[in-house]
């Protein structure tokens, strides 16, 4: 049986390299099996894949998650619906006006059609590609059946255009938007929908934007740079999971898949010269999932995250990437062969109150032999001192000791869940992982509602909760906020906490001070831990903080702030 990792894993595991252990184990999920009937006008729920190591609880054969099952495109001709192209690159200018378009799409994967989405009929959405500080109009079109907007996520820019309920209404079916796009900071970003999420960034709404530093030298120099979505999705051999329409079905962890995407794909390849550098710059954008991953057979350097680099470059065997997050590495494969890219994990099952070994392939990379035409690796293996962050950094040092100004605990309510479902949570709780990286319990995470389940940020000063929560701030306000995620709830979970418009430093987990800081936009909280944010508070406007598990996020896990001019 393999041990808990330590609760403040996240910048640990990160900045000093720490790597979780070497498993062996490696399980491919097939997914051979018909698409579900597009003619049908009729959406029935299906029970989940099951792990019979973690069966279904007695007396829950006819139990149904209490909510109308959902599906895109039902009633559609699937031939008709046209098929999704791999990303396009945008490399746009200052003052460009890019046309983005959500609509109903066919993939293909393994074999089989499923009906989704897209945006630009692309998977991912196309690539935008702009230099810093630069500003790029985007008309929106939503094309899909539901309402929608464009969440333009670790921006700091106008909030008018963060896609979110303080921003505009929602985009109807067959309307349009206009977006105005300020890329302030130099890194990788990308955009999702913030109405129904748990739906339609699930069936593939989402895209990078990569922002290009004016200095040549702000990267070490590499070969090649590639850009790396990482997502999962829930199949059966029908096809398709319904998700809940007017709810989300697997509000208590989140809705985790069983099949593994990288680009939208099952089958991520690359073909890599005899030492060549790589640049990864990567995001997950699963609805609760966070990866663990692991280039077999490279050298592996962390070089930077959501909003800044670190600032100090390190290596490390793996990358611990938590949802919404994003993280650049750099990657150096000296021998020729054939190497995988894991997702590399501590898996739990709760049934029998252990730990189990698992790995997922997310792609293979093919190492010629090959001498790489202009070689790299003395860049690589020198660890490089960002001096521009750490200056940056060093101005608000005088703040790090400061007196906390907000607190917020994380729990959780439940209300109207089957009965059996209650009686095994009790022993579930016997004892609590930090951080759950797979599903522990499909079978009740999935009859469990956002009507049946309430994720609660908490503050402890005024006794609100969630949207009854707003704070007001000014324009140069540099606040300390700090977390506690209860872990003495109904089933207490890890939530990847994302802030709106502004950027935050982690100073803290359980009083264990970050020793690498970079600036991010959604931070990990594990269950049991107590986290220290310092937000810089530069963006005027009206924004929102929450837990980025889609799931999470519609049953009830978000507040809204301001900060004024």
């Amino acid at each position: 049986m393999l041990k808990l990792y330590p609760k403040f894993f996240l910048f640990l595991l990160i900045t000093s390299g720490i790597s979780l252990p070497s498993i062996a184990q490696h399980e491919h999920h097939n997914m051979a099996g018909q698409g579900m009937n597009m003619d049908s006008s009729k959406t029935v729920w299906r029970m989940p894949p099951m792990n019979m190591e973690m069966p279904m609880l007695p007396g829950m054969h006819n139990e149904l998650p209490p909510v109308e099952p959902f599906l895109a495109g039902m009633g559609l001709d699937k031939e008709d619906i046209p098929y999704a192209k791999p990303r396009e690159i945008l490399e746009l200018a200052d003052g460009d006006t890019v046309a983005l378009q959500a609509s109903i799409v066919r993939r293909n994967l393994e074999g089989t059609d499923y009906v989704m989405y897209g945006y630009n009929g692309q998977y991912p959405g196309p690539l935008l590609k702009a230099p810093q500080n630069s500003t790029v109009v985007v008309e929106f079109n939503n094309q899909i059946e539901l309402p929608t907007t464009v969440h333009w996520h670790g921006l700091r820019h106008d909030y008018r255009f963060d896609g979110t309920m303080f921003s505009q209404d929602p985009v109807q079916v067959g309307e349009s938007f206009t977006y105005e796009l300020f890329f302030r900071d130099a890194g990788v970003y990308w955009y999702h929908p913030h109405v129904l999420e748990y739906i339609q960034q699930d069936l593939g709404l989402y895209g990078n934007m990569l922002v290009e530093p004016p200095e040549e030298d702000y990267y070490s120099p590499v070969n090649r740079e590639e850009m790396v979505i990482l997502d999962d999705i829930l199949i059966d051999d029908q096809g398709l999971i319904p998700w809940g329409k007017s709810s989300p079905s697997h509000a208590l962890m989140g809705r985790f898949g069983n099949v593994m995407l990288v680009n939208g794909k099952t089958d991520y390849e690359l073909s890599v010269d005899k030492n060549e550098v790589l640049r990864f710059y990567i995001t997950n954008v699963a609805n609760t999932r966070t990866f663990n991953m692991v280039f077999e057979g490279a050298k592996v350097k962390v070089v930077g995250s959501d909003i800044s680099k670190f600032e100090e470059e390190v290596y490390t065997e793996n990358v611990p990437i938590a949802v919404a997050e994003r993280y650049i590495v750099e990657v150096l494969y000296e021998e020729p062969g054939t190497y995988p890219i894991l997702n590399s994990i501590q898996a739990i099952n709760h049934f029998r109150g252990e730990f189990y070994p698992h790995q997922d392939t997310l792609g293979m990379v093919t190492v010629s032999e090959n001498e790489v035409e202009e070689s790299y690796t003395e860049a690589f293996n020198t660890l490089r001192v960002n001096e521009d962050v750490k200056t940056d950094i060093a101005e608000f040092e005088s703040y790090f000791d400061k007196p906390v100004d907000k607190e917020l605990e994380l729990t959780v309510a439940v209300q109207n869940l089957p009965i059996p479902i209650m009686q095994s949570m009790e022993l579930d709780t016997a004892y609590v992982p930090h951080l759950e990286w797979n599903d522990t319990m499909p079978m009740m995470n999935w009859l469990s509602t956002g009507k049946q389940v309430e994720w609660i940020l908490h503050d402890p000063a005024t006794g609100k909760k969630n949207m009854d929560i707003y704070w007001d701030f000014k324009k140069g306000d540099i606040i300390k906020l700090r977390i506690f995620n209860n872990p003495d709830t109904f089933h207490p979970m890890n939530h990847p906490f994302h802030i709106h418009g502004q950027r935050h430093l982690v100073l803290n987990i359980d009083g264990v001070e970050n020793p690498n800081m970079v600036w991010k936009d959604t931070s990990i909280i594990p269950v049991g831990s107590t986290v220290d944010l310092l937000i810089e508070m530069s963006n005027p406007g009206k924004w929102m903080m929450h837990c980025h598990i889609g799931e999470h996020l519609d049953a009830g896990m978000m507040l809204g702030f301001e900060v004024g001019e």
